[in-house]
């Protein structure tokens, strides 16, 4: 029976620039938390794909390869749709793009999978790809619980191939903008550090030598006496890595309590916004472009800085 048939998870790893010529086990091995050991033996026993077509753990990945690996389905979560309040900005039959709230976490986990995006997406929406799990239904990409902004989310397996792969190969872009305590020297630059886990606190991440390479760029849009306002373009897609490199750097996000320090404006989180999201519709082939208003609580700061000038 072909693994597509049976009680499994699917777990899809899209390779980037940075994969080209790995063996197919020792990436995914590199981007997830699973073994090369436990890929062999999934993989002989369910199956490793790339698109579609069952390939083996010695396959040498190429940048913008899906490759879809399943596992052994993990318990149902049961999760609940939930009637909470979220701004979607676009929506037809292959996917929706949303406008996330400060606050809210994208997906749920084993511990917590309630008041989630994903419990106010099964309301709104209902069907959702099935690619990212029991946990992360229709989930492409995330951004972290106090960031806001943009993200595309896919209703249809189909749709959530191509969008990983856009995602993968940057051929989608996705731009930030945030407020950064301290003054940049510069106008614009690249940051190009490795991320990893933090070995002083593995709940966090942190330029580490080891780490997985990591870019972004970024231009200076407004200079104040003590904060810069910023614009950033992922060049790479690490956890937290707006928020690790501007940390690198120098100048922390304001409003991050994990990579900075406590914010003069009695703020709830990260003055970080994902303000513009582009890419090609994975069925009509349109290059479709969003842009999202900056929250009120950044506009409100922002006002403050201006008028103090």
């Amino acid at each position: 029976m072909d693994a597509s048939d049976r009680a499994l998870e699917r777990l899809v790893f899209a390779a980037e620039e940075e994969h080209k010529g790995m063996r197919a086990d020792s990436f995914i091995a590199a981007v997830s938390n699973i073994s090369r050991s436990q890929i062999k033996t999934v993989s002989s026993e369910f199956g490793l794909y790339l698109d579609e077509k069952q390939i083996k753990i010695s396959y040498l990945v190429k940048a913008g390869d899906i490759l879809t690996l399943y596992l052994p389905e993990p318990e149902e979560l049961d999760l609940t749709p939930e009637d909470i309040p979220i701004d979607i900005v676009y929506e037809d039959d292959q996917l929706a793009v949303v406008n996330k709230q400060q606050g809210l976490t994208v997906h749920p986990s084993p511990t917590s999978k309630s008041h989630t995006l994903v419990n106010a997406l099964l309301f709104r929406l209902g069907s959702l790809s099935g690619i990212n799990g029991v946990i992360r239904p229709g989930i492409v990409h995330r951004l972290d619980k106090n960031t806001s902004g943009l993200l595309v989310v896919a209703k249809t397996d189909a749709a959530h191939r191509s969008l990983a792969r856009q995602i993968a190969t940057k051929s989608a872009k996705r731009i930030y903008l945030a407020l950064l305590d301290g003054v940049l020297k510069n106008d614009e630059g690249i940051v190009d550090a490795p991320i990893g886990r933090n070995p002083r606190d593995r709940k966090t991440m942190a330029v580490v030598k080891d780490g997985k390479a990591a870019a972004t760029k970024y231009k200076v849009l407004e200079r104040f006496s003590a904060y810069t306002f910023a614009e950033f373009e992922l060049m790479t897609g690490r956890t937290h890595q707006i928020r690790v490199h501007s940390k690198y750097i120098g100048h922390p996000v304001v409003g991050d309590t994990v990579y900075g320090k406590k914010d003069d404006f009695n703020l709830s989180g990260q003055l970080l916004h994902a303000a513009r999201l582009s890419f090609t519709h994975p069925a009509s082939g349109e290059e479709m472009t969003f842009t999202a208003p900056l929250p009120d609580y950044l506009e409100n700061v922002l006002a403050l800085l201006r008028k103090n000038k």
